[in-house]
């Protein structure tokens, strides 16, 4: 009978029909707003879940039911994909019906887009360096104010946090702005719709590069399908989607095309949008002559680093002045939020304790990194799954231990080295995704403010100490399972 049942549910797809429909809950609240309001241009509640006639605890409830319900329906389609998918085309069809959705949610839990297309009409329209000119300079200290009530999308940046301040991202996606907000009208909702509609597309291409990569449709529905890209990478248009694009792009022609030049062209276009990606670049470099000698491999790295750094160059001539252009990363380096930092700050008053124990952890990483590429260079058997595996645990400490401002987003960078790890790693990245959204409620309930921080830190935490726990737990079951049936 429990068979019978189970072959019911698959031959009904009753699995796929509610995600579809839980999908269908998350975006409602965000249609509700649309259709009262009919424009993004008032919108300022960030941080809140579009129900305004709700109060926010409510509203967080709702959330985290809606989101607990798509997490179920998330792993319930994972396990049972070859059963629900017949063929990669009706794999894709319903990633991209999923994401489609997603276009509708308003960017509820960041406001970062609109910065992002205030800075793009800065920059087409008007004719302003982003990174010399702030869309706050713009406007009240070039005295065009009047601008304002017909661009809608500058209107919208001019009122963001990040309004006051220069790009903070590399030229290949200040490039990117440009082109969704030059071809907007300055019409901020038809601006977020083209920008919605092309992360989207990248979500999708995102998708088929997992595919061509490892030939596995896992890979493809863990990253496909994970509710957190859905909502970092198309409800809140962030940009590290088009870091992960580029990543994965540049492993592919390194790996199927054997094309090392067009491998770190990526990885260059990758790191003038996010600088983290430059950490792949010499293990792409030496593992590509993995069959050369030692003093090979470093001259091949001498060459090839300088074509890297040629490349992220040529970016950035497109816009540089003076040294004034790396100001705004500078300028977000030194902003704190959603990491053990925040606690340092919070609850222990000792001077530069923040900054001494940042700088710790950046000399052991650097020293840590650089004796690890020291070490592959005289390596004689150099295995690609075993050194990115090394890799992969360097962007978990850069990204932990290294960043004062982490974000939710950031954890997406762990996505395109995900399938060449161990079943414990690739487990960890899907449940701190998850975690990590979950854990956004806090900020839902209370509203923006760095210290929010601390709770959402908290959580997080006590979400990992679990999930690692339980997965000590389960290996722990299997060990001895294994042993008695050896015996």
């Amino acid at each position: 009978m429990k068979e019978k049942i189970i072959e019911f549910i698959h031959a009904k797809k009753i699995i796929l029909i509610g995600f579809i429909l839980a999908t269908i809950a998350f975006a409602i609240p965000s249609i509700q707003y649309l259709l009262e309001n009919g424009t993004i241009q008032n919108f300022n509640e960030y941080f809140k879940f579009c129900l305004n006639d709700t109060s926010r605890l409510d509203q967080t409830l709702i959330y985290i039911m809606i989101l607990a319900v798509l997490t179920i329906f998330y792993f319930l389609i994972v396990k049972n994909r070859n059963k629900l998918f017949k063929n990669n085309k009706q794999m894709y069809m319903y990633i991209a019906i999923i994401s489609l959705i997603f276009v509708v949610v308003v960017p509820f839990l960041s406001s970062d887009v609109f910065y992002y297309l205030g800075v793009g009409r800065l920059d087409s329209q008007y004719g302003q360096n982003p990174y010399y000119v702030t869309i706050k300079d713009f406007v009240e200290k070039g005295d065009n104010s009047q601008y304002l009530e017909q661009d809608t999308v500058l209107a919208k940046g001019y009122e963001n946090d990040w309004g006051s301040t220069t790009v903070v991202y590399g030229p290949i996606w200040t490039l990117v702005c440009k082109m969704v907000a030059g071809i907007s009208f300055g019409n901020i909702d038809i601006a977020l719709l083209l920008f919605k509609l092309l992360n989207m597309a990248i979500h999708l291409v995102n998708c088929y590069l997992i595919y061509k990569l490892t030939g596995k449709k896992l890979f493809v529905l863990l990253y496909g399908l994970n509710p957190y890209m859905f909502i970092e990478g198309i409800a809140n248009v962030h940009n590290d989607i088009y870091v992960v694009t580029c990543i994965l792009a540049s492993l592919y022609f390194l790996l199927k095309k054997k094309n090392i030049l067009v491998s770190i062209l990526f990885l260059a276009l990758a790191t003038a949008i996010k600088y983290f990606a430059i950490l792949l670049l010499p293990f792409i470099i030496i593992y590509y002559f993995k069959d050369k000698k030692p003093r090979e491999r470093l001259k091949n790295c001498f060459l090839y680093g300088m074509l890297f750094v040629f490349i992220v160059a040529i970016t950035y001539l497109l816009y540089v002045q003076d040294i004034q252009v790396f100001s705004g990363i500078m300028t977000q380096q030194e902003k704190f939020a959603k990491n053990f930092y925040i606690i340092l700050m919070e609850y222990f008053d000792i001077p530069d304790l923040v900054s001494n124990v940042n700088a710790v952890f950046l000399s052991v990483f650097v020293i840590i990194y650089f004796f690890t590429c020291l070490t592959l260079l005289y390596k004689k058997q150099i295995t690609f799954r075993e050194e990115i595996r090394k890799t992969q645990y360097f962007l978990v400490a850069f990204l932990f231990l290294l960043i004062t401002n982490f974000q939710t987003w950031y954890i997406m960078w762990l996505f395109p080295l995900m399938m060449w790890q161990k079943k414990q790693m690739i487990q960890f990245v899907v449940q701190i995704t998850l975690i990590s959204q979950f854990a956004n409620s806090v900020f839902l309930i209370n509203g923006e403010g760095w210290r929010n921080g601390t709770p959402f830190t908290f959580f997080m935490l006590l979400g990992i100490f679990v999930c690692l726990n339980l997965m000590s737990h389960r290996q722990t079951i299997s060990m001895r399972q294994k042993n008695r049936s050896l015996k």
